[in-house]
């Protein structure tokens, strides 16, 4: 593959975790909304992917979307140009509801493997969208990134080494198309399919990962994780931050503040607007030596299914609407994640203050453990827990459980442990000599089938193309690490 058709998703590595660890309020001086005044509000994310297949011209990388659009007459691929409508929409919606005197806010959650297909199909109408909506002072306060993987990988199932190369490549993608004073702007993390790792060693390097990246919030759903004692969690404490604690198998412990997407993936919660109508019925709770107002944090899929591509712009105007016809400012409002957690460290509120979790089932490896903790007795606590209770897992939890990401994909797991495995053979060493190996085109080649083999969509679709689809690229991935290998001699 010509380097010139490489994703930015490498190479700026010390540049770029300069600049998304510096401290400081990002939302907070632009924020128009008085915590005092209002006593609840409602944060609602869109999430939005098109995985890369090799299904294009002599088997060329491309984007579904592109499939989609050139291939109408298979399954649902009529939606194609509706979805890519979807992707660009918010440009004309946000600015509306300002101009009529709206304060409207939303989230947006991008894979970077659809922001690099937008790219590679010369979609500008897409592109000045997303450029528009993130990029010009007048949106910036409304609207609000969350970073992801790059490829859409599911945590709990991704090696832990390429946990942050996700994380990485996705930053480098989203700086390489918008800049990187944008780049410091996002400081939420949208895991996909909400899939949280409840391992300790995966949860803790997971975490490890998002703070080393400069993230300070992650968006975790609601039956994915627990209170300490293995409890599940109050009512009241879904509609407040909360610290996600993760500890590891040496007994190291990391945190993050997690706020609780509650449950129910159905697209219709945001489809039509149910964040706003919940949040209606809230009050203010007393945290640290403070009151603040209830948060409901909600997202879904962006473009998929009719009620996102058909009701959601109506509901979404209409919600805000109604907020502004109010015109106090004290019942429900909008607001984006980042400025809310901004304006309560403002009020003297602290994540020390937040309501520690851990992901769940964990309770019950700890109990087991006691105070023994090595990787052996984690282990041994393990496969113990499994036999005598056939529920237990430690694959994660997300918001399709009744589907398992591992389960009847050894064909696609097994290649992606493999491929990974060799990778880190190969380009580890080579990194501690020179840390400019992550510029060559050898490294970004063998790195991009290495994310691609781990998007979640080749498990996803169950078997037949889509692990067809694994099994090209994980072909590819050997050869470029082959190549790569022969190179360095």
């Amino acid at each position: 593959m010509a380097s010139h058709a490489l994703p930015p998703i490498a190479g700026r590595e010390a540049e770029i975790l300069a600049l998304v660890k510096q401290a400081g309020p990002v939302f907070l001086k632009q924020s128009n909304l008085n915590l005092e005044k209002f006593q609840s509000a409602f944060a609602c994310a869109l999430h939005m992917h098109q995985p890369t297949i090799p299904a294009g011209p002599n088997g060329e990388l491309i984007s579904h979307l592109q499939y989609m659009l050139e291939h109408s007459e298979e399954g649902d691929n009529h939606n194609a140009e509706p979805f890519a409508n979807c992707y660009k929409r918010l440009a004309e919606i946000i600015p509306q509801l300002i101009r009529e005197g709206c304060n409207p806010r939303i989230m947006l959650d991008y894979s970077g493997n659809l922001l690099w297909g937008v790219e590679q199909m010369g979609r500008r109408d897409i592109l000045d969208a997303l450029k528009y909506l993130t990029c010009d002072p007048s949106i910036q306060p409304h609207v609000e990134w969350l970073g992801t993987f790059w490829s859409h990988a599911v945590a709990p199932s991704t090696p832990i080494p390429d946990l942050k190369l996700q994380i990485l490549a996705w930053q480098h993608q989203f700086a390489e198309m918008f800049g990187s004073e944008v780049l410091q702007r996002v400081k939420g993390f949208s895991p996909p399919e909400m899939h949280l790792p409840n391992h300790p060693d995966t949860l803790y390097e997971l975490v490890k990962a998002l703070n080393d990246c400069g993230y300070r919030w992650l968006l975790v759903q609601e039956d994915s994780v627990e209170q300490l004692d293995g409890s599940s969690l109050s009512h009241e404490q879904k509609y407040v931050p909360n610290q996600l604690v993760a500890r590891n198998s040496r007994g190291e412990t990391v945190s993050i503040s997690a706020l609780i997407k509650t449950q129910g993936s159905d697209t219709k919660l945001v489809g039509q607007m149910q964040p706003y109508y919940e949040a209606l019925g809230l009050a203010r709770q007393s945290l640290g030596r403070t009151t603040i107002p209830s948060l409901v944090s909600q997202i879904a899929d962006g473009e998929n299914g009719g009620v996102m591509m058909n009701e959601f712009p109506n509901a979404f105007i209409q919600a805000h609407q109604t907020i502004a016809s109010k015109a106090d400012g004290e019942g429900t409002v909008p607001i984006n994640a980042t400025e809310y957690l901004e304006l309560l460290e403002a009020a003297g509120v602290k994540p020390a203050d937040y309501p520690m979790i851990q992901a769940v089932q964990q309770h019950k490896v700890w109990q087991k453990v006691a105070s023994t903790i090595t990787p052996e007795s984690i282990e041994a606590a393990i496969t113990e827990l499994k036999v005598m209770d056939p529920s237990f897992s430690m694959a994660g939890a997300s918001w399709t459980n009744n589907l398992s990401w591992v389960e009847g994909y050894e064909n696609v797991l097994e290649p992606i442990n493999r491929l990974s495995a060799k990778f880190h053979q190969v380009f580890d060493p080579l990194l501690i000599q020179d840390p400019a190996v992550t510029q060559t085109s050898h490294y970004q080649e063998a790195l991009l089938y290495l994310l691609l083999l781990e998007t979640s969509c080749f498990r996803y679709w169950g078997q037949g193309t889509w692990t067809n689809y694994a099994t090209e690229i994980h072909r590819r991935g050997e050869a470029a690490i082959a190549f790569a290998t022969q190179a360095a001699r």
